[in-house]
């Protein structure tokens, strides 16, 4: 099938990387090798591939009352964790020939480009995948916003957030097993109910800007590739 979409920016979470183990380690090389495959299989086909990574396997915002930490200097090192995933993924998706790019919103010069955003998007028309390092760079801003501002800036189709569920259900379906799942959703129903699907900033960016979501579970093999297909695959927010 020919995709149905010719640029995207797939979102993925840091918790995402830990599969299910319970070991200590921050990574699952078999995720993050399912992950690298299902990346090859949507760039085989000539997307073009945009990555934003959380950081919550590794480190997670806590209260500044608890942690003694201050918010900000709390979420500048949540940005250094996504840089740890994002250089992960890189060399996973280099390990099997994908050509790629990481670029920091914070200068790494020895690891990562700084974001440049008209060099990533040549880097996008020439095929490769670009991973997007450190968030926006600011703190008070979650890897959900990043993703939402790259996703505008690169002039993506789509954002696909890749998850550990199916899609946009009316409430936490690991919670409640006759949850009911949405196949397509409007920006205003999500918010009427009180829909998480990112957090407010990252989801009113999309909605403004009229770029629908596409909420997926990405742990299953092939999910990617069946959403870049246009397959009814998880809930479309538009």
């Amino acid at each position: 099938m020919l995709p149905k979409y010719k640029r995207i920016l797939l979102k993925l979470s840091g918790e995402a990387l830990l599969g299910d183990q319970k070991n200590g380690d921050p990574f699952n090389p078999q995720i993050i090798e399912q992950y690298a495959q299902d990346i090859k299989q949507v760039t085989d086909l000539g997307v073009q591939v945009a990555i934003v990574i959380g950081g919550g396997n590794i480190y997670r915002g806590m209260n500044e009352a608890d942690s003694g930490i201050e918010r900000a200097h709390g979420d500048y090192m949540g940005m250094l964790a996504t840089v740890i995933n994002a250089m992960a993924m890189q060399a996973m998706l280099e390990k099997i020939g994908v050509y790629t790019r990481l670029q920091s919103a914070i200068n790494m010069e020895q690891v990562a480009e700084p974001y440049i955003r008209r060099k990533a998007l040549r880097h996008l028309e020439k095929g490769r995948v670009v991973i997007f390092g450190a968030g926006t760079g600011n703190p008070y801003f979650t890897t959900d916003t990043a993703g939402s501002l790259r996703a505008i800036e690169m002039k993506a189709d789509v954002i696909l957030k890749g998850t550990r569920v199916d899609g946009v259900y009316d409430a936490d379906p690991e919670k409640y097993p006759d949850a009911v799942k949405f196949e397509k959703i409007s920006f205003q129903d999500c918010i009427t109910q009180n829909l998480k699907v990112m957090d407010m900033t990252a989801f009113t960016l999309c909605m403004e800007n009229k770029l629908p979501i596409i909420v997926f579970d990405m742990n299953r093999q092939g999910n990617l590739l069946k959403v870049v297909e246009g397959q009814n695959v998880g809930t479309l927010v538009s």
